[in-house]
């Protein structure tokens, strides 16, 4: 039944979008595929998903205990807090956070958790700032 409900909330996802398209206004500029494409292309896709998903559903999953759930919901709060917090304390702060909470939770012991965290941040940073010049939110410290 899971699958089913999801299926059609793909479904109307994908209607959704389409309605979104059409709303989209072209320019006298535009190219000859247009704004409308893209989100129409990702409409097809997530409709005919959606669609197999509810048409051919897997048998009942077993959904997992209480605590578990409550784990994956804390897992959502740190991400929204990570979206939060990213343009007051930086990236390089927040991303150290949340991925060292985020390997904590997954397995790792409290150290490992924190090398992941500062490992992930730092090598991110590298690499998008430093190397190809993306401009990342900067914190107190000014990186």
């Amino acid at each position: 039944m899971s699958d089913r409900i999801f299926g059609v909330f793909g479904i109307l996802l994908a209607i959704g979008y389409v309605f979104a398209a059409f709303a989209i206004e072209e320019s006298f500029l535009s190219d000859a595929v247009g704004p409308k494409a893209f989100p129409l292309i990702i409409a097809t896709v997530l409709g005919l998903s959606g669609a197999a998903i509810a048409l051919r559903p897997d048998p009942e999953p077993a959904w997992p205990a209480l605590g578990r759930l409550a784990e994956i919901a804390a897992a959502a709060v740190v991400m929204i807090l990570y979206a939060e917090l990213l343009p007051v304390i930086g990236f390089v702060i927040a991303t150290a956070f949340a991925a060292a909470y985020l390997a904590w939770r997954l397995g790792s012991s409290l150290l490992e958790a924190a090398a992941v965290g500062i490992g992930t941040s730092v090598g991110i940073y590298t690499i998008f700032h430093l190397v190809l010049g993306l401009s990342l939110a900067r914190g107190p410290l000014g990186f």
